[in-house]
């Protein structure tokens, strides 16, 4: 049989794979009993306890503070937990063989017992390319190419079909177990990524909108879904139009009652995780009391959110996460589908 998605609930949390200060122990702890997966486990156990709807992680090979891949993360994070989706926040699929990515995205989909969601995006730091030896100028033809690869992969050669693009493939190699339906989201808050998202994808991540903005793009991307789109025009193929099923926004948060040194704090953290002055995020940066920053995430779903990942601003996010799940419901959290 085959497992069966489990709808993906309003609020996700950014797993703390990007420590900057106090890194959690398995970013080498000094005691040698410490069992790093165990403490990660740990951490999205009580996160699924707190009433996360999904665990995300984010991606980059190269980077210039220790961090976690993301996959085995999320690995990590589907065997300790029973009901959270988990799901990428995004790869960076340029930088990655896509049938290689199907594979490992298809045995996490069958492991976890259908919970997987792959947001995928083309990132923008030309200096990781370079490590990765890719070109940094092909990355959006290389990102469309990759998710119909994806897409073939999946269809373990059966004669399936995905627009006018023939997903069939030679019977003797097939990529099996074929997982069940796996969403594809694209990321990223161009004007290319929403159409690549309208034309492509099963839902769209954008990143460092206010409410009001969201809101225009989700009209816009409602308007694309439902045109008849071409692929974006660099590529060689046209892809079925797929209606947005699901809209995500990964939001940077810092819950603290004294507002000034929770921004403060905010700030410098996402500084020193994007290698740049803190002062480029105050505009970013949702912080404030509990009930202050739940009245914004709340605003995210009457923009047309359907999923609001909480990124914390902290290595130790669990604290801040609790309170600002226990200020929803008071600021109108939608219940869970």
């Amino acid at each position: 049989m085959e497992p069966t998605a489990t709808p993906l609930g309003p609020i996700g949390l950014v797993l703390p794979t990007f420590p900057q200060g106090s890194a959690p122990s398995w970013f080498g702890s000094e005691d040698p009993t410490a069992n790093a997966a165990s403490a990660l486990a740990t951490l999205c156990q009580q996160a699924e306890q707190l009433g996360a709807d999904a665990l995300w992680a984010c991606d980059h090979q190269f980077w210039h503070t220790p961090c976690l891949e993301c996959m085995v993360a999320l690995t990590v994070a589907a065997a300790a937990t029973q009901r959270v989706s988990v799901g990428t926040c995004v790869m960076q699929l340029p930088l990655r063989q896509a049938s290689a990515v199907a594979k490992q995205a298809a045995s996490l989909q069958t492991l976890s017992g259908g919970r997987v969601v792959l947001g995928v995006g083309v990132g923008s730091h030309p200096g990781e390319y370079v490590e990765a030896g890719v070109d940094y100028h092909t990355r959006g033809h290389l990102l469309d190419a990759g998710i119909v690869e994806l897409r073939r992969s999946w269809s373990s050669g059966q004669g399936v079909a995905w627009g006018d693009v023939e997903l069939t493939g030679p019977a003797r190699y097939r990529q099996l177990p074929a997982p069940a339906p796996i969403p594809v989201w694209v990321g990223g808050s161009s004007e290319a990524a929403l159409c690549r998202a309208a034309a492509l994808a099963d839902g769209w991540m954008p990143l460092f909108l206010t409410p009001a903005a969201y809101g225009e793009a989700v009209e816009r991307l409602a308007s694309m879904a439902g045109m008849a789109l071409p692929a974006v025009t660099h590529v060689d193929y046209s892809a079925r139009i797929q209606t947005v099923a699901c809209q995500d926004n990964p939001l940077f948060v810092h819950v603290a009652d004294d507002p000034v040194a929770g921004k403060a704090r905010g700030t410098e953290w996402m500084g020193s995780h994007y290698g740049i002055p803190a002062k480029a995020f105050g505009r970013h940066l949702v912080n404030g009391t509990a009930d202050e920053v739940a009245g914004v995430v709340t605003s995210f779903f009457r923009a047309g959110a359907e999923h609001v990942a909480i990124y914390v601003t902290e290595d130790q996010p669990l604290a801040q996460f609790e309170r600002l799940l226990a200020a929803l419901p008071a600021a109108g959290l939608p219940a869970r589908g």
